[in-house]
């Protein structure tokens, strides 16, 4: 399968945004409770909203959804979701939909996404500050309450907070239109601060769950003390043993 097999469109139809629905089942893993249904998906496109679609061979591999909201007075998406097949993934087709989110938000005249992510998933890190060029400022303690994706596993209940970064995408700026285009862009501050995180968080989580929360406590601090300092991370390091975050 190559990517250039992958149709990217907007999901109109009830039937198209019910495969959603099982798409969150499939890779989020979380119940029925947690899972945003069509009558969501509807309401958020008729509230100026939107759904992108990766198909492949007509059936539904991925979406990126795409809610309404304001940075002050100044229109911007929500971006709450971003899901992509098991079977189907590490072929690009998370890019692609982020990129095409991007294109038609500007075309609606929005320029700014954001969205939140776990700290402590290095690829996630990676993918949202080198591959879109997003800067993070803002780090929201167990933003979806304690255990809120460990609750509904085998293990139980842990008492994991879901903390989570604010990822900020502001999609005219030098960096994100450069990687737009897919050219590179050096960051010409220089790194005044690392803060390292484990490298398989998910491993980390089964085998030692009372250590994967004294190490999401550190990242905590760490970063909370960063951003009172006005540090602003722009950056990710990728490393087998020791990826860290980039603040300037």
């Amino acid at each position: 399968m190559t990517n250039d097999k992958i149709e990217i469109r907007e999901i109109t139809s009830v039937e198209e945004l019910s495969e959603c629905v099982e798409l969150q089942r499939e890779v989020f893993a979380l119940p029925d409770l947690e899972i945003s249904p069509v009558r969501h998906l509807i309401v958020t496109k008729n509230a100026g909203g939107f759904t992108l679609g990766a198909f492949f061979q007509k059936r539904l591999v991925g979406f990126v959804l795409s809610v309404p909201g304001f940075l002050g007075s100044e229109r911007s998406f929500y971006s709450h979701m971003t899901a992509v097949s098991g079977g189907f993934q590490s072929y690009g087709i998370g890019t692609r939909l982020k990129w095409a989110q991007r294109e038609r938000a500007l075309s609606k005249n929005v320029k700014f996404i954001k969205w939140t992510f776990q700290p402590v998933q290095a690829r996630n890190a990676f993918f949202n500050l080198e591959k879109l060029g997003v800067v993070i400022k803002e780090y929201k303690p167990n933003f979806y309450g304690t255990d809120y994706s460990t609750g509904h596993n085998k293990n139980g209940k842990i008492g994991l907070d879901s903390d989570r970064l604010f990822a900020e995408w502001h999609l005219e700026s030098e960096k994100v239109k450069k990687l737009a285009k897919g050219e590179k862009f050096i960051e010409p501050s220089e790194v005044a601060r690392t803060i390292e995180i484990p490298n398989d968080w998910n491993d980390l989580v089964k085998s030692d769950a009372q250590k994967a929360i004294d190490e999401q406590t550190r990242v905590k601090k760490e970063f909370q003390r960063a951003f009172a300092e006005n540090l602003v991370c722009k950056g990710f390091a990728r490393d087998e043993k020791k990826p860290k975050y980039l603040l300037l």
